[in-house]
């Protein structure tokens, strides 16, 4: 949308000269000015679209992270990488100088596709947060399986499509004098005015209600999680799953609140205009729309960034993407936190194993050099080992001791 541009058609209507003067084009800037806002947005394209294909290489090539939460990271990374390519630099473009260089058709498509991404973002990270809600206040209810996730996805790209279809019908470009400007050509309506209804209703759809839906959910959900005391006598399982819940859900509750954070002066930009239409006439309002847009355009390079610094599979798999860089050391057994259960679970009963078969060579080797050497060892073996094991190596240490002595009376 333009939103440095406000007509009517009886303005048009105007003669040549007054047409001249009032739609002259003021905004165009000097040299540095430009470059320093072309830095800006540059960087926010490449960490946002590297960082977010990288985190979708993650969850997809690795099987221990398809899992539903990140399912839905996965379509927020998708929608965040696509509006940064596609709509970032234009919008940079087109707020510069105001002029529009790109024809009717992608005028159309970059009105229309901006709402829909944020829709598909904002309701994926809204999926999310009920999502972690089911699992931790109703854990015996069923979780979403894979099909149903994705039928949930396929849901909300269609809804954003439907709420982003008038910005699509009704754009339009136009000539002026020195420049092409690209706007929505909203249907005049005597009763009530439709553009100012639509924008609020995107407003509240995409910004103030998932967001309410959201901040009640974590809020439930922080309660829960934060209040339980970890038992002292609990196994570490127990203690492990509540320190994940407890780092998914800072993390997710971090995105959010990033989210709110840049897109909140977006729209309460775009409510003022609607009731000081005014406003964007100003010519020092190019410099605070191009701030507010970076802002809201930045909102698509954080996420990688969160992931990383708050989640250590992802940042295993930051490392394995980046390896190649001098800068990125990344330890052997970091590469561990993206394998699967099942090669997990086999490497720790290796471990184990290993550490039984240790034992049973201290014990059987005490026994052959001094037996009462031997009964000290075996006592102070069984008492260091872990957890629910001892009773079982206790068993192996015995039998191992008792079959050793009969070999030796022999």
């Amino acid at each position: 949308m333009d939103p440095l541009f406000a007509t009517t058609e009886s303005q048009w209507n105007d003669s040549e000269q007054n047409a001249t003067d009032f739609y002259s084009n003021q905004f165009v800037q000097p040299i540095w000015t430009v470059v320093l806002w072309a830095i800006a947005y540059t960087s926010i394209v490449i960490v946002s679209v590297v960082g977010n294909i990288v985190v979708i290489w993650i969850i997809v090539a690795h099987k221990k992270m398809r899992t539903v939460t990140n399912y839905f990271l996965v379509n927020l990374a998708f929608a965040e990488a696509s509006m940064s390519a596609f709509n970032t630099v234009i919008n940079f473009t087109y707020a510069v100088h105001n002029d529009w260089y790109y024809g009717l058709d992608y005028c159309r498509f970059h009105n229309f596709f901006p709402i829909a991404a944020v829709f598909a973002s904002i309701y994926s990270m809204t999926a999310i947060a009920l999502d972690r809600y089911v699992a931790i206040i109703h854990p015996l209810q069923q979780r979403l399986s894979s099909t149903e996730t994705k039928i949930i996805m396929a849901v909300i790209w269609f809804l954003a499509l439907c709420l982003a279809f008038p910005q699509y019908y009704y754009s339009n470009t136009t000539e002026l004098p020195g420049r092409i400007v690209c706007y929505v050509d909203w249907p005049k309506y005597v009763i009530w005015n439709f553009r100012r209804t639509y924008y609020i209703c995107v407003a509240i759809l995409i910004y103030f209600l998932p967001l309410l839906v959201m901040g009640c959910a974590y809020l439930v959900v922080g309660l829960t999680l934060w209040a339980s005391e970890i038992p002292g006598d609990s196994s570490d399982r127990y203690s492990e799953q509540l320190t994940a819940k407890r780092k998914v859900v800072k993390m997710m509750i971090v995105v959010v609140c990033t989210f709110a954070i840049c897109w909140l002066p977006f729209h309460l930009y775009f409510l003022l205009d609607e009731f000081i239409p005014h406003l964007s006439e100003e010519r020092f309002i190019q410099q605070v729309y191009l701030t507010i847009m970076w802002l809201a355009m930045s909102s698509t390079m954080y996420n990688p960034i969160i992931y990383c610094c708050l989640n250590e599979r992802f940042r295993a798999g930051f490392k394995q993407a980046f390896r190649w860089c001098p800068c990125v050391k990344a330890a052997d057994y970091e590469g561990l936190e993206l394998k699967s259960k099942r090669y997990l679970h086999t490497q720790n009963s290796m471990y184990k194993a290993s550490r039984m078969e240790t034992t049973v060579s201290t014990v059987i080797n005490a026994i052959d050099e001094d037996p009462e050497e031997g009964l000290l060892v075996k006592r102070l073996s069984l008492d260091l080992t872990s957890n629910g094991s001892s009773r079982s190596i206790s068993k192996t240490v015995s039998e191992t001791s008792s079959f050793y002595s009969s070999t030796n009376m022999s």
